[in-house]
């Protein structure tokens, strides 16, 4: 009998990005597209921020509600819980509007957010303590020279646009026995999309780190999730 590799988007389908199907000269024009967008946005990011610094609070509420959407949901699959997650934004917004005039545009204001959102909440479960987590750093030790950790990351994607559907609730308690910060970095890949790259600026960690953590967080779901697998045919 065949088997097939059980992968995080075989479990849930819904989540292969639509563009994969797309031919080269029209992804290479989606990506244009995104690059001239997310510049424009770098650039009223800066404006915004400098008319923040001094004092002008229109300027903040409208970052606010720029990246308010995307915070939401990065602390909500952190919490599965409406309720905190309407106080960790505020704690976050609160931290930014405190600290907005040390901030020196080394990084991006949307990954400076980001990082402020996504260190509040692990700390916020951390301090709620619940569940009990497996060391973080036996796993990265363990997984970093794994082989197959090694093969099968190199061939990674971002899951964008998710559309849980009928998934959702075995998904999000399947998040939830996750430990908060392996929860944190599926959450930023597979769900918003983000590179290794800025997940790792984000979490002040290395790329490897974030690796492993997905390596391990996605072995676990399939696990998890093991049942929504397809049977394949003998």
């Amino acid at each position: 009998m065949s088997t097939s590799t059980l992968s995080f988007t075989t479990l849930m389908p819904s989540f292969v990005p639509a563009e994969s199907a797309l031919p080269t000269s029209a992804l290479a024009a989606r990506k244009d597209a995104r690059a001239m967008e997310q510049e424009q946005s770098r650039r009223e990011d800066e404006e915004l921020v400098a008319r923040a610094q001094t004092g002008d609070v229109a300027a903040f509420d409208s970052l606010i509600v720029k990246y308010s959407p995307r915070l939401y949901a990065l602390v909500y699959h952190m919490t599965s819980n409406h309720e905190d997650t309407n106080d960790i934004l505020q704690d976050v917004w609160g931290k930014a509007y405190r600290n907005i005039g040390g901030f020196r545009g080394k990084s991006q204001f949307y990954t400076w957010t980001h990082s402020i959102a996504a260190n509040t909440t692990l700390n916020f479960l951390k301090k709620r303590g619940r569940r009990r987590t497996i060391s973080l750093d036996d796993v990265d030790n363990g997984i970093a020279n794994d082989k197959e950790f090694t093969e099968l990351t190199a061939a990674s994607t971002p899951v964008r646009d998710t559309d849980l559907g009928e998934l959702q609730k075995k998904i999000n308690e399947a998040m939830m026995k996750l430990s908060p910060d392996h929860r944190a970095v599926v959450t930023m890949f597979d769900i918003q999309g983000m590179a290794h790259a800025d997940i790792a600026k984000i979490l002040g960690t290395s790329e490897g780190t974030v690796r492993s953590r997905l390596f391990y967080a996605h072995k676990q779901l399939q696990a998890w999730l093991s049942e929504f697998a397809p049977i394949s045919a003998a």
